[in-house]
């Protein structure tokens, strides 16, 4: 007993010395590291069946009264140490200690007894460590640093109490001093700290304020930065005196290695634990044809096959961890900074905790905060820098002249995340598909422009005889005069391009193109989650996390059904009032969107009898009056400003959108994109269809006849459709707006970044003499934004209506789309990797509610082709006279233009719309199917409108069953996940739980020898101690 007692002393007064020298190290309070010391040594003396330590009170009075900090933090880790909820205390791993110059690193394997008891203390701790993590608990990594210091302390004593019986253990001494660093030396493209061996993870930027607000956001600024520290943090501050503009401060960032596995484990980042032995799928037939589309195999696939696991800082060994400094990648490094800067807190105002870097932004406290790019983009990195991915991306993805190329996916996602690789996995899938769309659609105009000459319509129009015989009625009142069929000539030769026999066809495998589409792109989808692991992602990881926002607003909190566990809940009432707010703003914009609309018609209507008069009286026009008539004058003037008016309207609503989701403060982020997608798709839609809607619905419908006319707010007499139909004016109207938001888009994307980077870059360099360094550089480079992806979802989203909504009456628009995606693909590479400054890594496993709006969009298009084919078309009226009403049987649409034509008697105009000047004929004919004068039922409709009125009920219902049975047929037949990747995901978990098993068995296995040993040991000791006394005795 006494010799027990004189080691336990020795082993306090140790442990109140060492208690010492750590307290000097920024610790919490040196009474702390003593009491944790002494109870874990308690903890480690019961465990091995020794007497626990009795005066601990009297000892622990003794020390010193700690600071209130101090005492907060010292009782937060009692609590947790108390409770056996410490992750490091035990011997589950022994992480590193910082790195100091000279290192000694000492290569040990002590096995402690009783390990299963351990094993339950870590695990217990892990789920503790995580929540505290994800809730940007500021002192996470003090109380790992802490169980770290005690875990090597507890080696030490397990050390020192077998050092006798371990005298054949191997010990390995390895020195290794920190390289000098000139900082004059230093590189502008390096991406390290001063030392040049830490790694910049992440940039803050701030200026000093000189107005009132200065104090409180250095205040804000001190607090923010001194928890970052806290957190395990490393931070070094550029002075404005060393920035190229002279003002401007820079905060670098660099997360330790102890930050990153701690982190990794949080955000449940998988990586690599072994190479994968899963054969490469076979190369399809003919591959050898699709070689000069490829690209080198290093670029394609960058780094081998791995099966991966989720990573956890107890089983380090388990993976390939062969250098620690590039084990994560940086997306995954920036990805974990920005989540803790994300919740980190900064202070109390207002009696609320104000937390993350996007406040701080709001508030201009800081003015950018962004993770750095790899190096110059036209040039590949020089040593020590890691490789440039940023130059090989640049150079294989970002030029125009590999448009023809794919594109280099899992470079993309290495450099910028799952959700941005995402993204242009869909864009050059949806590319790809349009290029089948686009064969077929320009085989149908081809068609239509080799049948144009024989098109029996355009032919009896062209006729002197025939349409230059017949006498329209005046198209408005009062100004405008009879006209002759025959000046029509041209546009309905224009109008058979896209209006004939092939606009059904089109309209029909459209119908089956997008369904092939969506269903191609759920296994294209699939192969990639497999590809980028992200088959057992789960969306919480991510976008069901609180925002930062909605926590601090929150004042309420109630226990989570599946946690079990308090969070924080605002009330609806809280949020409703904002709710009626978004719901009213989104109605009135949609009404303003077609107020604007009604005032374009309004325009049309008004202007096209100034046209029809002024072309009418200069003898100056006569030479264009063929193909420029009022009514392709007055459609492409009032197609031209609709784009303008839609373009203003856009402007303003993508302010006023993203503003009110802020205001309703969504609980997570995908609640958040949810909002901000359902407002801006609604309107967008809205905005962009309604004049297309109005074209192909609704003009030329309800007109009335002469006589009889309808008129809008009994003023304006309503549009007329062409004699050969409205599809032409939709082929006009859809033409116009597409590619001009397309031209606009591109243009609006390349020209803007640059001009702005280059005048940002102009203002910066005002002292030559000094170093403009990577971070400045990517300083002056514009910011993507959190939004930056969503927008392009959402352009892409409105191409593919066009392209499936209205196709019917323009088969080039997949064409158009085609050629605009291969332009935006090297558009929006070339931006990203030059332009604009390195987004934070997100992930994501699909994109999103984008896919829901394109099932949505996919099944509204078949209707509206249909009606267009039916009610917009003249495809219908035809096929009816061709079949009921011709009298040639050798020519069976010969006076198809006469019978589609109907006849009024001049006399039977009122007053106020007859034209000014009398004519020698009595009639003009109009196009309807109505009874001629002399009839008892004038002007009603004839049988044949109600025949035609038919087919045309009947055309749609029978195209929509067809497509509709088609489409699910194909959606039955082709599975969401190909059968290869079933088979390769199942190959993949068994494995890797092959690997963990036998993982955990070996270290099961290590554990039993060691207790067995030391047992061994023990009974050898006893008997030893036995025979001495028998000896003495």
């Amino acid at each position: 007993m006494d010799e027990d007692q004189a080691a336990r002393q020795r082993s306090e007064e140790e442990g109140l010395e060492r208690g010492e020298e750590t307290a000097g190290e920024g610790q919490p309070s040196r009474a702390w590291d003593n009491r944790v010391e002494w109870d874990q040594q308690d903890l480690l003396m019961g465990l091995s069946g020794r007497e626990s330590r009795e005066a601990a009170g009297p000892e622990e009075a003794a020390e010193p009264e700690p600071e209130p900090g101090e005492r907060r933090q010292a009782e937060t880790q009692k609590n947790v140490v108390l409770k056996g909820e410490t992750s490091e205390a035990c011997p589950c791993w022994l992480s590193e200690q910082r790195r100091r110059p000279p290192t000694i690193q000492i290569s040990l394997s002590p096995k402690p007894r009783r390990q299963s008891q351990w094993s339950s203390l870590c695990h217990t701790s892990v789920s503790v460590i995580n929540e505290l993590a994800q809730m940007g608990d500021p002192d996470v990594l003090e109380m790992v640093q802490e169980e770290e210091r005690i875990s090597n302390r507890e080696a030490e004593y397990i050390f020192g109490m077998n050092e006798q019986s371990l005298s054949s253990r191997e010990t390995s001494f390895l020195i290794s001093e920190e390289p000098a660093f000139k900082k004059d030396e230093q590189s502008k493209d390096s991406i390290f700290f001063r030392d040049g061996i830490r790694q910049i993870d992440f940039v803050l930027s701030y200026v000093d304020d000189l107005k009132k607000e200065a104090d409180p956001k250095a205040e804000r600024r001190k607090e923010f930065e001194q928890n970052l520290r806290k957190t395990g943090l490393e931070l070094e501050i550029e002075d404005k005196r060393n920035s190229e503009d002279g003002k401007t401060y820079f905060v670098k960032i660099h997360a330790p290695w102890e930050v990153l596995v701690t982190y990794a484990e949080v955000l449940g980042i998988k990586m690599p634990i072994k190479e994968s032995d899963i054969p490469l799928p076979e190369n399809i037939p003919f591959s050898c044809m699709l070689e000069p589309l490829k690209l080198p195999k290093n670029v394609k696939h960058p780094h081998p096959e791995y099966f991966t696991a989720q990573f956890t800082r107890h089983r380090q060994e388990l993976f390939l961890i062969e250098d620690k400094s590039s084990f994560f990648p940086s997306s995954s490094r920036n990805r974990i900074v920005y989540y803790i800067l994300s919740r980190c807190p900064f202070g109390v105002e207002d009696g609320k905790k104000k937390f993350g870097i996007e406040r701080l932004l709001t508030s201009n406290t800081y003015s950018s905060a962004y993770p750095l790019h790899d190096g110059q983009y036209w040039k590949p990195s020089e040593p020590p820098n890691p490789v440039n991915e940023r130059y090989t991306l640049c150079q294989n993805w970002a030029r125009f002249s590999y448009f023809y190329k794919e594109q280099p996916l899992d470079l993309i996602r290495d450099y910028y995340g799952e959700k941005i690789g995402m993204y242009f996995v869909f864009l050059g899938f949806y590319t790809e598909m349009l290029s089948f769309a686009a064969v077929v659609g320009l085989a149908c105009f081809i068609y239509g422009l080799l049948s144009m000459d024989n098109n029996s319509s355009s032919t009896e129009i062209c006729d002197p005889k025939i349409g230059g015989q017949i006498i329209m009625c005046p198209l408005c009142d009062l100004v405008c005069d009879y006209w002759r069929l025959n000046t029509t000539c041209l546009a309905s030769k224009i109008s058979h391009l896209f209006d004939n026999e092939s606009t059904v066809f089109f309209a029909i495998f459209m119908g089956i193109w997008v369904t092939l589409f969506l269903e191609f792109w759920k296994q294209r989808q699939a192969r990639m989650e497999y590809e980028w692991d992200l088959v057992d992602f789960e969306e919480e990881q991510q976008q069901l996390q609180l925002r930062p926002e909605f926590e601090a607003m929150c004042k309420h909190r109630k226990i989570n059904a599946v946690t079990k566990e308090m969070e924080p809940y605002m009330p609806l009432y809280s949020r409703l009032p904002w709710y009626f707010l978004s719901g009213a703003t989104v109605t009135l914009w949609m009404a303003l969107v077609i107020a604007c609309m009604v005032a374009v018609i309004v325009y049309r209507l008004s202007v096209f009898a100034t046209f029809a008069s002024f072309m009418e009286s200069e003898a100056s026009f006569k030479h264009v009056k063929s193909f420029l008539t009022p009514q392709i004058t007055t459609s492409l003037s009032g197609s031209c400003l609709n784009f303008i008016v839609i373009l203003i309207l856009n402007f303003f609503y993508e302010k006023i959108s993203a503003w009110i989701t802020k205001m309703e403060i969504p609980r997570t982020y995908q609640e958040y994109e949810s909002s901000l997608t359902l407002k801006m798709f609604l309107f967008q839609f809205v905005n962009f269809y309604s004049s297309c809607f109005y074209v192909a619905f609704f003009k030329g419908k309800f007109v009335g006849y002469p006589g009889k006319y309808t008129y809008l707010f009994n003023v304006w007499r309503s549009e007329e459709c062409d004699p050969g139909g409205c599809l032409i004016e939709l082929t006009t109207q859809l033409t116009i707006i597409m590619t001009g938001k397309q031209i606009f888009g591109n243009i609006k994307e390349a020209i803007y970044p640059m001009v702005l980077n280059w005048w940002r870059r102009r203002k910066a360099r005002t002292n030559s003499e000094k170093l403009y360094s990577r971070w400045e550089q990517d300083h002056d480079l514009e910011t993507f934004g959190s939004l930056g992806l969503f927008y392009e979802y959402l352009e892409t989203v409105i191409q593919f209506g066009f392209v499936t909504l209205f196709v019917a009456s323009f088969p080039l628009a997949p064409l158009l789309a085609l050629l605009n995606n291969i332009i935006e693909i090297r558009v929006d590479a070339w931006k990203l990797t030059t332009q604009y400054r390195r987004p934070v890594a997100a992930k994501a496993h699909s994109i999103g509610v984008w896919q829901d709006i394109l099932y949505g969009m996919a099944v509204l298009s078949v209707a509206t082709n249909a009606f267009i084919v039916a009610f917009t078309s003249d495809i219908i009226p035809r096929l009816v006279y061709y079949y009921a009403y011709s009298k040639d049987a050798t020519a069976p649409m010969k006076g198809y233009v006469n019978d589609s034509l109907s006849t009024f008697l001049i006399a039977d105009f009122p007053n106020h719309t007859a034209p000014w000047e009398k004519r020698d004929f009595t009639t003009c004919r109009y196009r309807d199917y109505r009874y001629p004068p002399d009839h008892d039922q004038k002007y009603f409709h004839n049988m044949q409108y109600w025949h035609v009125l038919a087919a045309k009920m009947t055309f749609i219902i029978v195209m929509e069953h067809v497509v509709f049975l088609v489409k699910f047929l194909l959606a039955w037949m082709i599975p969401d996940v190909p059968k290869d990747v079933l088979e390769r995901i199942k190959r993949e978990k068994l494995m890797t739980i092959k690997i963990l098993h036998d993982f955990e068995l070996n270290k099961l296995k290590e554990n039993l020898r060691a207790n067995s040993s030391e047992l061994a040991k023990e009974v050898l000791i006893q008997e030893n101690k036995t025979q001495l006394a028998k000896s003495t005795v």
